[in-house]
């Protein structure tokens, strides 16, 4: 549809859904409960909710608004939501999620999103092909748990790939491995600091949703409320376990340096006597003992082996080596 308005679905008590014109969707007077879900970023939303849709200021600032951050907010007879859901279009990072702002009443649903998400896809297909929400409580249900399911899944994800780096820096594959840790790091920190406050988001809703929520309906959010808060569980585990890894990684580059920087410097004890002979006895002035003895070189070497040996047995001796 033209004009910023995405998609119009009309919802009635039978189950039966109808897909609405832009003329019939944007009635001032539409006829049973009607979703609208709009580019909040076209200029026609914005001068449709400021002048036709009866909106408040608040409502309408709430639906417009660039930044949100996940929360409820009663206002007059309908709720005011913003949440997010995990980014799953093409060539985007998961982590960058996608908002979506709600005002939600008994009689009109209006939403507003400037990218795709597929939680409100997946619920208007599921409208068109009958099976979908017939009421507002059922609509809040439905992309409550659609956003959920598919936070829940991509958290599930970031487990599996923290076992796969546990694993290979347990095998001693460190290849990349500092730089995936990181990424993997970054990727939970962004995720529950949007999932934190849905979930306080959540628990607001469950007690400012009286008159859109029967009592199962309460009972199915109920469920999905608890989903995600064993979702960010998972992910706080997922964060700790990461932190974990990345110090042991560190202790073993510290290690492996600490090694080398050993054996370096057992090199330098065993060839610092050596350097100091050969130095004292390579000056060419007079006087040097063994000048003019044949066989003074052999005997040099022979007790120059001898210290090298020494230092070896003293090492070991002490467990240097």
């Amino acid at each position: 549809m033209p004009d910023g308005l995405v998609s119009a679905l009309q919802l009635n008590g039978a189950g039966a859904p109808l897909q609405l014109s832009k003329a019939e969707a944007l009635s001032p007077a539409p006829q049973g409960l009607v979703w609208l879900h709009f580019n909040y970023k076209h200029p026609a939303t914005e001068q449709w909710l400021e002048q036709e849709s009866g909106l408040t200021m608040l409502e309408t600032e709430a639906l417009l608004a660039q930044d949100t951050r996940p929360r409820v907010l009663r206002s007059g007879d309908g709720l005011l939501l913003a949440l997010r859901g995990i980014n799953l279009n093409p060539g985007a990072d998961p982590e960058d999620m996608v908002s979506i702002r709600i005002y939600v009443s008994n009689h009109r649903i209006i939403t507003t999103s400037s990218r795709d998400l597929l939680s409100v896809k997946s619920l208007v297909e599921d409208i068109i092909n009958g099976a979908g929400p017939v009421n507002s409580g059922g609509f809040l249900l439905g992309i409550t748990e659609r956003l959920t399911e598919r936070n829940v899944t991509f958290i599930d994800q970031l487990e599996e790939r923290l076992d796969e780096l546990e694993e290979r820096l347990l095998d001693g594959d460190r290849r990349d491995l500092r730089t995936d840790i990181a990424e993997l790091r970054r990727q939970t920190v962004v995720v529950r600091r949007y999932l934190a406050p849905q979930r306080e988001a959540f628990s607001k809703l469950l007690t400012d949703s009286a008159g859109l929520f029967d009592e199962h309906q309460r009972l199915n959010f109920n469920e999905i409320n608890d989903t995600l808060v064993r979702g960010i569980e998972d992910l706080d585990s997922v964060r700790e376990r990461a932190t974990v890894a990345q110090e042991e990684l560190q202790n073993h580059q510290s290690e492996a340096v600490n090694q080398r920087l050993y054996f370096l410097s057992l090199i330098s004890a065993i060839f610092l006597p050596l350097g100091f002979l050969t130095g004292l006895l390579g000056v060419n002035i007079a006087g040097i003992p063994g000048a003019e003895t044949p066989w003074a070189f052999a005997a040099f070497c022979g007790g120059l082996m001898l210290i090298v040996g020494v230092q070896l047995w003293f090492f070991y001796r002490h467990r240097w080596l």
